[in-house]
């Protein structure tokens, strides 16, 4: 089965109606370990860890002694409010498009490791690249180790298409394919961006509201297969196969087309 990976946004809310039926995150139990780790820590070191100013220190930090995880009630893709969330759009979703996304979708979490649409979670703030020290563990990645790529392998991945950025795909991708693995699982990352002296020039802002798309149009479209994304021409991208390899798709802003 096709999976699509995508990181999360460090904005959240809480949300009280949704369309779907919850569920519950895959490591809450790991989640709820961090949560514990957290908790213990003084606000000036969460400040360090978060890197963020003391107003938004302070809010996360009240958050984390108000919610937990095991009482969470908002489904994940709603409650995360980033801009590629945004033009995801989950909230004039269909019922057909929410059956794609709980099918084909994981957000990754440093937090909660990997998460299905309506898998519920609280707010939090916590990168995948944060220098959280949990036991034998440095960081989290070396705190989720193989589990990502793991679970989505459980979950009956066949291809995999990288919408994540490289904070958050570095959890899963040098996991994918190892040494002596019996089945090789196609991986195509995409790559937005505008020509620019002969290169090819990627925008923070503007490939979050990119991959915002991708999910959304994956999701009408009903894409069930990684090569069909190529035919993504939203917002004025055209996939160029000349830029292009068997892993990495490039998709380039026509002349004239504004994001």
């Amino acid at each position: 089965m096709l999976k699509i990976i995508i990181s999360p946004a460090k904005k959240m809310n809480l949300i009280e109606e949704y369309p779907c039926e919850l569920t519950t995150p895959a490591f809450l139990d790991r989640a709820l370990d961090l949560h514990e780790t957290l908790k213990e820590m003084s606000l000036a070191d969460l400040t360090a860890l978060w890197g963020c100013s003391d107003r938004l220190a302070a809010q996360n930090y009240e958050r984390l002694h108000t919610y937990s995880p095991e009482r969470a009630v908002s489904p994940a893709l709603l409650a995360y409010e980033g801009i590629q969330y945004q033009h995801i759009a989950p909230g004039v979703f269909t019922d057909a498009q929410w059956n794609y996304a709980n099918s084909h979708l994981r957000i990754l979490s440093g937090f909660y490791g990997i998460l299905t649409p309506t898998d519920t979670v609280i707010p939090y703030r916590l990168e995948m690249q944060a220098k959280l020290k949990t036991g034998k563990s440095s960081d989290l990645y070396s705190y989720w180790g193989n589990a990502l790529c793991k679970e989505l392998v459980r979950d009956g991945m066949t291809q995999l298409v990288n919408l994540a950025s490289g904070e958050y795909s570095k959890s899963v991708l040098p996991w994918l394919n190892p040494e002596n693995a019996p089945v090789r699982i196609p991986c195509i990352t995409c790559i937005f961006g505008e020509p620019a002296n002969g290169k090819v020039k990627m925008k923070g802002t503007q490939a979050k509201i990119a991959r915002g798309e991708m999910v959304r149009w994956m999701s009408e479209k009903n894409i069930e297969k990684a090569e069909d994304i190529r035919e993504f021409k939203e917002l004025g991208y055209r996939f160029r196969s000349d830029l292009s390899t068997q892993d990495e798709y490039v998709f380039l802003l026509t002349p004239g087309a504004a994001v």
